[in-house]
């Protein structure tokens, strides 16, 4: 943990009528640290914030807050806040409005809450905004705001749910960077909400790989890319390539680690033959499909390369292998 821990889920579940969102959940989040909940839709990530908020209550287990147990506590009464994907903003009110309501609410002197909001908006770098109204914002400054008006109580921890999902690439990545930037500066707990695995790799001190209700995999984000320890999160994070080796084991390589070469020149690998190239995001990535029997059920092996050029074409007849210290043993789903 960085500086012991802060927040702590002890054996949480949650249940909508029939469907069993959470089962039996435990995390420990350290203090300044920024962890992120990874998962597909549908998978518990939200419910899990809302319940750690204060906006959900847990069917059974406990939320341990700076070691106090404010499961049954109100969400003012937690010292955390929360940032959601649509802002959530005022419309009616301009910037400084909305940043400050909180502290209007709590009494606290004009003076002081201007002093606050323009704190808080230098943090986010949206300086001299205070009379802007929210449509006269960008989708990435309303985002911003809405981070300032989270921090100006000085939570002890800020939850994230998807607070880029709506902005466009080259948009999120700037404001990626500015997070992980405000979070170190502030030093204070971020948990984050995303279904985008290279967001969560690229911000995350440790990333908690969530499916069906439950934690596959918690670690550092280098620890989940390198060496995932179910097919699952092999496949969800960095989407690995699973190869089957007997009815016991799975090898989870990386498209980066597979090595193609020409079937002349056979090293030893599995044959195969190139089925399509295409090319995003400066790699080349080729599929081939594998000619072993034995190897029907896996379907299609990717391998990427930096560049756009390939000596290979469709319908090539190539060999696959992989650096054994590039192979990672998974279990099954």
């Amino acid at each position: 943990m960085i500086n012991g821990e802060l927040l702590r889920l002890e054996g949480i579940t949650k249940s909508f009528g029939q469907v069993e969102v959470l089962r039996g959940l435990d995390l420990s989040v350290g203090r300044g640290e920024f962890i992120t909940l990874l998962g597909p839709s549908g998978c518990g990530k939200t419910t899990i914030l809302r319940i750690i908020a204060g906006l959900e209550t847990a069917d059974n287990g406990r939320v341990i807050m700076d070691g106090i147990d404010v499961s049954a506590l109100g969400p003012d009464k937690r010292g955390v806040n929360m940032v959601f994907q649509n802002y959530a903003l005022f419309p009616h009110m301009n910037v400084e409005q909305n940043i400050g309501y909180s502290l209007r609410l709590k009494g606290i002197p004009k003076a002081e809450i201007r002093q606050a909001v323009a704190e808080s908006l230098a943090l986010v770098r949206l300086d001299g905004y205070e009379k802007r109204q929210p449509h006269e914002l960008s989708g990435g400054q309303r985002q911003r705001v809405a981070v300032a008006r989270a921090l100006i109580n000085k939570p002890k921890a800020l939850l994230l749910d998807e607070p880029l999902g709506a902005l466009d690439l080259q948009l999120r990545r700037q404001l990626q960077l500015e997070l992980k930037r405000i979070q170190k500066q502030l030093g204070i707990s971020f948990v984050y909400i995303t279904h985008d695995q290279e967001e969560a790799l690229a911000m995350s001190d440790r990333v908690a790989v969530i499916r069906n209700g439950l934690f596959e995999q918690v670690g550092s984000a280098a620890e989940v890319y390198k060496f995932p320890k179910t097919a699952f999160v092999a496949k969800f994070v960095g989407n690995a390539n699973l190869i089957p080796c007997n009815d016991e084991t799975i090898l989870a390589v990386r498209e980066e680690n597979i090595i193609l070469t020409a079937a002349k020149n056979g090293n030893g690998g599995l044959a195969a033959v190139v089925s399509e190239k295409s090319f995003a995001g400066g790699l080349l990535r080729i599929s081939v499909r594998l000619q072993d029997e034995r190897f029907s059920g896996s379907g299609e092996i990717h391998a990427s390369v930096q560049g756009i050029e390939s000596p290979f074409e469709s319908g090539d007849e190539v060999t696959v292998s992989w650096l054994p210290q590039n192979a990672v043993t998974v279990a099954r789903e």
